[in-house]
């Protein structure tokens, strides 16, 4: 599982894959022009990423979910099959809900962007993600909820897992769930908020998962939070 990345006196490494070149240099200019993040490279595709990666070596990773080679979903799982803690990755997209990104979030990867964010937007996530956490917005959160409220009932198969948790930690990931950040579950909770972050960190060690992002998804595949 990879951890939070330190970015003291580091500046966070930046590799961009897209396959229109606008997006790429705009990107590059846009995170360039940031203290503390360094782009160290780009890439047209998902086609060899791994030797790009080993190349570069990113903290984080700006990639196209489509691509007309190598799709990012597909070298996604590629960069999170290499040994060692690689890079976090932040899926980009033209969708509000495209039909790769519950996969994509599945995989592994810390959240998605939608590429007409504003820069701001985009700076923050880079920052966020690098920091350990995970990029998922409300709106992405209520397009998984509709997702899985879509779905036909089926046997919930991760739920022997949550045997593992504590009353409070399963509340805490019920939360997180529902798209509350850690300062209002500690106000739902009357807790304080590094015991909140005390949870989150415990809850991701037990489950075996990366960040936020995949608690989410972990909560709705094993029943603990239903849709609607």
């Amino acid at each position: 599982m990879a951890g939070p990345i330190s970015t003291d006196g580091d500046p966070v490494r930046v590799l961009i894959v897209d396959d229109q070149s606008m997006i790429r240099a705009g990107f590059a200019a846009l995170l360039d022009a940031q203290e503390g993040i360094s782009v160290v490279g780009t890439a047209e595709d998902g086609l060899g990423i791994t030797d790009i990666v080993r190349r570069t070596q990113p903290d984080v990773v700006l990639m196209d979910i489509r691509m007309p080679k190598v799709n990012g979903l597909d070298a996604a799982r590629t960069i999170f099959a290499m040994p060692g803690e690689g890079p976090k990755v932040i899926m980009l997209t033209t969708f509000d809900a495209d039909e790769y990104v519950f996969s994509a979030l599945r995989v592994g990867a810390s959240g998605f962007l939608l590429k007409d964010s504003p820069p701001e937007e985009l700076v923050q996530a880079v920052r966020v993600v690098a920091d350990g956490e995970a990029l998922l917005s409300p709106k992405v959160t209520r397009a998984l909820i509709a997702d899985y409220a879509a779905r036909p009932a089926s046997p919930e198969k991760d739920a022997p897992l949550l045997g593992q948790l504590t009353e409070r930690e399963r509340e805490v990931m019920t939360r997180v769930a529902r798209g509350r950040s850690n300062a209002e579950i500690a106000d739902d909770l009357f807790l304080a908020e590094q015991t909140v972050k005390t949870h989150v960190s415990r809850i991701l060690t037990k489950l075996d998962l990366r960040d936020r992002t995949q608690m989410v998804v972990a909560a709705y595949e094993s029943g603990l939070v239903r849709a609607g």
